[in-house]
């Protein structure tokens, strides 16, 4: 935790802290490991007001999305302060902001789009760029993501190569050689500014409003 005044009463941080981590697995379904770096200055600390917060976590499960790795830096976010001293759990005061990067496996994609909750978006994106249903697996090659849907009967299943751009704040997956582009619905509070394919993995750049009612 970063601060500029050395009277910050280390209880209060690590009650923040400890507060911070609660609040954020609560808005998660899993998490295997989450590290948290507090900023701010004692007298800003004592106003309610938190400079800003660092976080990184791994294999995460968002909404029955699977996430590999999630880094994350906040805008300065209000807290109350008297309400935690007094053994209320914590409460954001305003919305903020975040900003950094998500990477998704192609496991954990495939995971993803084939749970329940997003197999439509999954077969809506088989069907779009294969014209087949269901999809059935995304792999990540070097610089290309790898769409393979699986047609009915014995047949043998259907793939496709594609880059991933950004176009107007949301991912566009597009075939190698064409010229479509098939984007990826997001909520209205996320703008994701890059979109790469590195390392085995899907990472996405971009930042997000938080509101003070959920993540």
């Amino acid at each position: 935790m970063g601060s500029s005044n050395n009277a910050t009463p280390g209880p209060v941080m690590q009650l923040l802290s400890s507060g911070l981590q609660f609040w954020v697995r609560q808005q998660c379904q899993a998490i295997d490991s989450l590290d948290l770096q507090l900023q701010g200055s004692a007298m800003g600390l004592l106003r309610g007001q938190l400079a800003g917060v660092r976080l990184m976590a791994r294999r995460v499960v968002y909404q029955n999305l699977q996430l590999e790795l999630v880094e994350l830096t906040s805008s300065p976010i209000a807290v109350n302060i008297g309400a935690m001293l007094k053994g209320q759990p914590l409460q954001l005061q305003q919305p903020f902001t975040i900003e950094g990067q998500i990477s998704f496996s192609a496991d954990g994609l495939t995971q993803s789009l084939t749970h329940p909750q997003w197999r439509e978006l999954g077969d809506q994106l088989a069907d779009a760029l294969l014209g087949i249903t269901p999809l059935v697996e995304l792999r990540i090659g070097q610089n290309q993501l790898i769409v393979a849907a699986q047609p009915a009967g014995d047949q043998p299943r259907v793939e496709v190569e594609c880059a991933l751009k950004v176009v107007d704040g949301s991912v566009a997956i597009c075939p190698r050689g064409g010229e479509l582009e098939v984007r990826l619905p997001l909520d209205p509070g996320i703008s994701v500014e890059r979109a790469n394919l590195e390392g085995g993995m899907v990472q996405l750049f971009g930042q997000a409003r938080v509101s003070i009612g959920g993540p």
